[in-house]
């Protein structure tokens, strides 16, 4: 055999692929890919709100590195042909055991925001949340998705607001409430303050060439309607539909008197299951479950909030150790790979709910980057149940994983 001859048998070119976005996809093998992709496509001040922290960002860089301390112990020899993720959350059957979690400003990253990662979501089958800040109504999200949505709601000072979007939710088919408890006050996202990052970004010099540089995303900003919060622009002052009055007008109006009683009154109003975003105690926890709160968000607000916070994935086993079963455990933040939602349902978690992932996302390649952050979830999931051999949610016991 000559040279050629045996270059050919260990050589193949890979077929060129014409499609712009399967091809940048195609490098796209994990989440920090997806990151990196996205870093390069957002203005650098779009990027930072979406992938900073507060303060230092230990909190933030602390929620991934803490799924490293758990290590796995497989079992070998069993017959893993046939995988199933599907499990119950809430009394509803979901495809895999993970939630698209709340986010403001969706449409940041790409012009069709929240309506792209619900479709994405009913694809998947998987329930998709919708934050209050969105930049797409309650309606508009319900019109593209009859899959199972959840609502975020913030407790405001004007708490007919709140339940108008309460009522609205519940009259658009929304499944189950978030109560986001962590934001009595912001955090300080040092990131955008460096920046002098503001939404809409402020015109000036700096803005003009990152548009320029950045001119995919900048096409697809200015081409499409104006950036509102679509859920209250109703309730702002006369006159005032710009994002940054009225995200002015919607921080000044956060109560900070939020309180075990504002749960109870929500209650009053919400005929579903209720989820408290933010708990980041055993003792909150069951202050949680004596209420008769039937989910535990386990979350640190993405390190965004109180900057030292607890690592969700720590809280995970003495809260469902704490709780019993009396409600269900959902893991919020860190969450980048398949085999770190196993992990987490090792440790007593119901499912684990993702952020940050998706958006990148559709910074990179808009609804098809969100399908193919869901698709490696899931098949992450499954090839690390299979080499765990757990064949099922339910397979997935304590005895899988151990602390370093």
């Amino acid at each position: 055999m000559g040279v050629y001859e045996t270059f050919r048998s260990v050589v193949r070119f890979r077929e060129f692929e014409t499609d712009l976005v399967a091809r940048r996809l195609r490098s796209a093998v994990t989440i920090e890919d997806l990151r990196s992709i996205a870093k390069r496509r957002l203005p650098r001040g779009v990027f930072d709100y979406i992938d900073g922290g507060a303060e230092d960002e230990r909190s933030l860089a602390n929620n991934a590195a803490s799924f490293g301390q758990l290590e796995f112990r497989p079992n070998v020899l069993r017959d893993v042909s046939d995988i199933d993720t599907r499990t119950t959350l809430l009394g509803k059957q979901i495809a895999m055991p993970l939630v698209l979690a709340p986010t403001g400003y969706t449409r940041l990253t790409h012009s069709q925001g929240e309506l792209s990662v619900a479709r994405s979501a009913q694809r998947a089958g998987i329930p998709y949340s919708l934050s209050t800040m969105s930049t797409r109504s309650i309606e508009e999200v319900a019109a593209v998705s009859t899959a199972s949505k959840w609502f975020q709601v913030y407790t405001w000072k004007d708490r007919g607001l709140v339940q108008e979007l309460v009522e609205r939710a519940a009259a658009s088919g929304y499944e189950a409430l978030w109560l986001t408890v962590d934001t009595a006050v912001l955090g300080s996202r040092e990131r955008d303050l460096r920046r002098g990052f503001t939404i809409p970004p402020q015109i000036g010099p700096g803005t003009i060439i990152d548009g320029i540089i950045h001119p995919a995303w900048t096409l697809d900003f200015i081409t499409s309607e104006p950036l509102t919060f679509a859920n209250v622009v109703d309730h702002a002052d006369e006159g005032v539909t710009d994002v940054m009055p009225m995200a002015q007008h919607v921080m000044q109006n956060f109560d900070q008197r939020l309180s075990w009683g504002d749960v109870e009154w929500l209650q009053s109003i919400w005929d579903g299951p209720l989820v408290l975003k933010g708990i980041q105690t055993v003792d909150d926890a069951l202050r949680a479950v004596d209420l008769g709160v039937q989910g535990i968000g386990l979350s640190n607000h993405g390190g965004r909030q109180l900057d030292g916070a607890p690592s969700p994935i720590d809280l995970v086993e003495p809260v469902a150790q704490a709780v019993q079963g009396r409600a269900a455990i959902i893991c919020d933040g860190g969450v980048r790979r398949g085999s770190d939602i196993v992990k987490a349902i090792a440790l007593g978690a119901d499912a684990c709910s993702i952020g940050r992932p998706y958006l990148y996302g559709a910074a990179a390649a808009g609804e098809r980057g969100v399908d193919h952050v869901l698709r490696f979830f899931r098949e992450g999931l499954e090839r690390t149940m299979a080499l765990t051999g757990r064949r099922s949610i339910a397979e997935i016991d304590r005895d899988l994983v151990r602390r370093r």
